[in-house]
């Protein structure tokens, strides 16, 4: 009994040592990499052909689809459609394209779509629950580029910000201010909100005060004049002039005008210069504020 006991006991040793050998683990990795290297050429050796022919698919299939989309933009600017809508559309193009040709060139492979397209459904719709916010700008974009309210190059003012549009996309839309200041708005702040678009301009609301002695006929043909000398004004639109109120101590003439929108506080502070001079030229007078104040003595009775 002893004897057996001490024989299996050596056999085990011989075992572990065996197992714990360098030269058997070394030969079992070199075993490994043979085997996955003997996988590998056994892949490229049946489907080599599939795998180039799906490359060049997908390479001649990618530069068509640019093609494509380059001729579409052209031919959008041609008959003068809106840019933002023109970008749309071939950048919409050339991505369905993409998409069609890489289906190609996995069926080429011999790979199935279909699961694909299921996992890419599931995920769609999880990430919809989870993105909502970000979907709901991307909706509001591809609304404002189907229906217009604006385009690029004009001045719109939504949620009290002032700019002008320099480009729109499907998440949000950036305009620049006067200052030269980029402002983004996501899309879903635009669409359902109480937007106004000037075009290119916008309007510049002037008064200025002057003394009841004065014949206020006189001074608006006047400021007529001298408005139309500053070059701040509109090409597209005439300014309006004309008797804002009788106040207090004044005769208050509005100027309303419309000037680019990029010039906003340039075309106020020249028109204002314009119209001083010109009034303290034409001895105008400005009236200040005043009042007239009366006492009035009661005699008291003894």
């Amino acid at each position: 009994m002893t004897d057996q006991i001490a024989e299996e006991t050596a056999t085990t040793t011989q075992k572990v040592v065996e197992v714990i050998n360098p030269a058997n683990l070394l030969k079992n990795e070199i075993d490994q990499m043979a085997h996955i290297y003997q996988i590998v050429i056994d892949f490229f050796t049946n489907y080599s052909f599939q795998i180039v022919g799906a490359i060049i698919i997908f390479i001649i299939g990618y530069i068509l689809a640019g093609k494509v989309a380059a001729m579409l933009l052209r031919v959008c600017e041609r008959h003068n459609l809106d840019v933002t809508l023109s970008r749309f559309i071939a950048n919409s193009s050339r991505m369905i394209l993409v998409l069609m040709i890489a289906i190609i060139a996995l069926g080429k492979l011999g790979i199935s779509v279909t699961p694909f397209i299921a996992a890419i459904g599931a995920v769609s719709l999880g990430a919809g629950l989870a993105l909502q916010g970000l979907l709901s700008n991307y909706a509001a974009g591809f609304n404002i580029i189907i229906t217009r309210p604006f385009v690029v190059g004009d001045t719109i003012v939504v949620k009290n910000v002032t700019g002008v549009v320099k480009e729109v996309l499907l998440a949000h839309t950036i305009i620049y201010d006067e200052d030269n200041v980029r402002i983004t708005i996501p899309n879903k702040h635009i669409v359902g909100e109480i937007l106004q678009n000037s075009l290119h301009d916008s309007l510049l609301e002037l008064n200025v005060g002057i003394a009841y002695s004065e014949d206020p006929i006189e001074v608006i043909a006047l400021l007529d004049k001298v408005i139309a000398t500053t070059g701040v004004v509109s090409k597209t639109r005439e300014p309006q002039i004309g008797i804002d109120e009788f106040a207090d101590s004044a005769i208050n003439i509005s100027i309303r005008l419309w000037t680019p929108t990029v010039n906003l506080y340039t075309a106020k502070f020249t028109a204002y210069k314009a119209i001083y001079l010109a009034l303290d030229e034409a001895n105008i007078q400005i009236p200040f504020p005043q009042r007239d104040v009366h006492m009035i003595q009661t005699e008291t009775k003894a």
